[in-house]
């Protein structure tokens, strides 16, 4: 189950990186950064839920608590990835990487997170798992 949840979780990474290309050449020249990230939050959790849906039968995640356990696994992950990225690719400071989290500054990521967090929980009701 746990190997199954990372890979599921590399999979979500891949779309989420290809929606945020996308944002970033579509969407951020017409909208600005600010308003270009906070459109797109509405498809990136729709790609999370999506992804999680059609995958949690897979991993095999049968309980409330397995499945939680699961989306705080995706959550831990992808922090830690979006800071990695954040800091050593973009060179972005640690105030840009929290103002994305903080909704007082426009940024939010946070409910993104919120998402992924319950994902696999709200992917197994769709899917009559409980």
């Amino acid at each position: 189950m746990w190997l199954r949840s990372v890979l599921v979780w590399l999979l979500i990474a891949v779309a989420e990186s290809v929606h945020g290309i996308l944002r970033i050449v579509y969407l951020q020249p017409r909208l600005g950064d600010l308003p270009a990230r906070q459109m797109s939050l509405v498809s990136g959790a729709l790609i999370i839920v999506v992804i999680a849906t059609l995958t949690i039968r897979w991993i095999g995640a049968t309980s409330v608590r397995q499945q939680m356990a699961i989306g705080a696994l995706w959550l831990a992950l992808t922090i830690a990835f979006d800071i990695a990225v954040g800091r050593s690719v973009f060179g972005y400071s640690w105030e840009r990487i929290g103002a994305d989290f903080n909704p007082v500054a426009g940024g939010y990521l946070g409910m993104a997170m919120l998402v992924l967090l319950v994902a696999p929980w709200l992917a197994a009701g769709l899917r009559g798992q409980r």
